[in-house]
């Protein structure tokens, strides 16, 4: 079921930090996460249709240590996932179980709703399907973020990131030219990407979309 997981600040982590991303299972507190889908494991009655067996999701699966209101559960393929907080009954209990779905709410309901389409569509073709994870239109832009990240804390003047970003021939034209457009850029980069590494990448998790 896999290995306990320990709470790190607003992550809990079931791998080293060296792990590889696609290998790492991490596991956000629930008040950082939108999309985590409340559900209740009962019993399910012999010739059940509804109900499951978590055995079968050994090879997605990652178990979080029981708090006091739920034991969490990842499903993931090292590129996508789905949260799932048990509130009731357990996943060693014998199968099949039959699910209760937690959801109230208007405008939270709306990430829980898209985790459980996700975990439905799970439960019937046995993987993560990319066309339910539509791609985020600003993930560009936060990986130029990790980029700059990375070249600061390894010493790089504003000067070197413009380099690495845009390469030595248009800075070599635009650094020192009429405008500070470029200057300004890689400033506006820099300043966004410590206040992602200061924290900021929490309000990443918080968003919801429509």
């Amino acid at each position: 079921m896999g290995r306990p997981i320990l709470a790190d600040g607003g992550c809990i982590f079931a791998e080293h930090p060296d792990v590889p991303a696609p290998d790492a299972r991490i596991l956000w507190r629930a008040d950082h996460d939108p999309e985590i889908l409340r559900l209740s494991l009962l019993p399910a009655g012999k010739g059940d249709g509804d109900g499951i067996d978590p055995a079968e999701w050994s090879d997605f699966l990652t178990v979080g240590q029981c708090a006091r209101e739920c034991q969490p559960v990842l499903l993931s393929d090292g590129l996508r996932r789905i949260r799932l907080d048990i509130v009731e009954g357990s996943l060693t209990m014998p199968p099949p179980l039959r699910p209760f779905f937690h959801i109230e709410g208007v405008s939270s309901a709306r990430g829980p709703l898209r985790a459980l389409n996700r975990f439905l569509d799970f439960l019937s073709h046995r993987r993560l399907r990319p066309a339910l994870y539509p791609a985020e239109p600003r993930m560009a832009r936060w990986l130029l973020l990790l980029r700059v990240q990375d070249a600061l804390r390894e010493g790089a003047s504003h000067r070197d990131i413009g380099i690495g970003l845009f390469g030595a021939d248009r800075i070599a034209i635009q650094w020192d030219g009429p405008t500070d457009a470029l200057r300004s850029r890689v400033r506006r980069l820099v300043r966004d990407a410590q206040h992602m590494a200061d924290g900021g990448y929490r309000e990443l998790l918080g968003r919801d979309r429509d």
